[in-house]
């Protein structure tokens, strides 16, 4: 049998000193949270009686508010009840997203950013945060005044979040909380034509790269699609697909560094134990191993490493990896065994003080250490003479482009650890000159 009772939610307060008003629903001793969307102080609730008190302005309409949702959650369990029907935790909570104002797109979007947070994932958390950012902005910005005006202003604004994240005056679940009450967007407001502006706006004011405007628009689409999914938005007005919006991802050229370019930095003397040789050896680490992403070089471990082998699983998809060790891959191995005093220790330093079982941790430093190794490669870059765009990804594509058309696709799939062969051709097809610069070259001399 399930039950209800109105809480506190003392673990999301406002600025303001507010915090919100759940209802909390137990089911075979599962229990989920419905956020009503109601927020007051502490000494404004009544927690033995459930309900606001004195010296809340509006206790009458909103202790009836509060009594109406749970009414109607406790009506529908109890049908479910009579008539012996089996319900879930999820089908209480989509019944309550239907009947109350949660059915904005900026409250499904939080929730949706909040479980990638508590899952761990908080790169795809922070960047879809910022996406709410630019869509909050759009929605509030004068388009009376000038655009250098609106532009200033868009850019103080960022600036000062990142002034109080970094100050520790605001985190990263107090921005979530002020979306839920300082702004609405219905998903009937999302049509064709909000779109159209929107991208209008994002190249204009934000002045944004086509690319980064498409993940924001695959972002309110996969929002759009689950909401739909929920029945919580309707396809009466869905912007994409048919004749409307279609999301194409375009493929930019992927350049990477040639066998002499990566033979200056494995040659590049520098002062040994030093932020910028760590980073040249991590750097050709990732090379050497077919372009792993530094993230996951970052965080191997000595145990990783066995009999000859490196085993690690891909922290992007999950899949688990076994490549032979390369001679040039050992060298670096070696420059750090003298550290080792476990095998759980980390192979390379810039996690050290990482707390392993704190996943924002985890990825706070991991996200700062990525920073601060690009930093490094643009210094090593002027150091060799490298002219192109040294970064922690150019690994992957220096190895593609070396590879060429030289090794087989599906050698080329293993080793990108890619799940569908298109992805490695697409991929590949960057790095593979060498029939069109001969029909050019066949042209020109003919």
């Amino acid at each position: 049998m399930a039950s209800t009772k109105l809480i506190l939610w003392k673990h999301d307060q406002k600025q303001n000193g507010q915090f919100p008003i759940a209802i909390r629903v137990t089911l075979n001793r599962k229990t989920k949270y419905i956020f009503t969307g109601i927020y007051v102080s502490e000494k404004e609730w009544n927690s033995k009686e459930e309900k606001v008190k004195s010296p809340h302005k509006n206790i009458g309409k909103t202790n009836a508010t509060l009594k109406l949702k749970i009414a109607e959650i406790n009506n529908y369990i109890n049908k479910a009840e009579l008539n012996d029907e089996k319900i879930t935790l999820d089908q209480i909570k989509n019944l309550a997203k239907r009947k109350s104002n949660s059915s904005s797109f900026f409250e499904f979007a939080v929730e949706r950013i909040k479980n990638k947070a508590l899952e761990g994932t908080y790169s795809v958390a922070k960047s879809e945060l910022s996406i709410l950012y630019n869509i909050k902005e759009y929605l509030t910005h004068n388009s009376a005044l000038p655009k250098y005006k609106v532009i200033l202003e868009i850019k103080e604004r960022r600036r000062k979040r990142v002034s109080n994240t970094r100050s520790g005056k605001t985190n990263f679940e107090t921005e979530l909380s002020e979306f839920s009450n300082t702004i609405d967007l219905s998903f009937e407001e999302i049509d064709s034509a909000f779109i159209t502006r929107y991208k209008s706006f994002c190249s204009s004011y934000l002045e944004q790269k086509t690319r980064t405007i498409t993940n924001q628009l695959i972002f309110i689409r996969t929002v759009y699609n689950q909401a739909i999914k929920e029945n919580i938005a309707s396809v009466k007005n869905y912007p994409f697909g048919g004749d409307k919006e279609r999301i194409k991802i375009k493929s930019g050229n992927k350049i990477g560094l040639t066998k002499s370019e990566v033979r200056l930095i494995e040659a590049l003397e520098l002062e040994r134990e030093t932020p910028i040789w760590h980073t040249k050896n991590v750097w050709l680490f990732a090379f050497y191993f077919a372009g792993i992403r530094i993230s996951d070089v970052l965080e191997l471990k000595w145990s990783d490493f066995m009999d000859g082998r490196l085993y690690y699983q891909m922290n992007k998809n999950e899949k688990p990896v076994s490549l032979k060790i390369p001679d040039s891959a050992q060298n670096i191995l070696i420059l750090y065994a003298k550290h080792k005093t476990s095998n759980n220790d980390f192979v390379f330093p810039f996690l050290k003080n990482a707390d392993e079982n704190d996943k924002k941790d985890m990825f706070t430093k991991s996200r700062n250490a990525t920073k601060l190794l690009n930093k490094y490669l643009k210094r090593i870059a002027i150091q060799c003479n490298i002219d192109k765009n040294l970064s922690n990804h150019i690994a992957r594509h220096t190895f593609g482009n070396i590879a060429g058309d030289n090794i087989h696709p599906l050698m080329l799939q293993k080793l990108y650890r890619h799940s569908d062969l298109k992805t490695t051709l697409i991929y590949q097809s960057n790095f593979i000159h060498k029939e069109a610069d001969e029909a050019l070259e066949s042209v020109l001399n003919s």
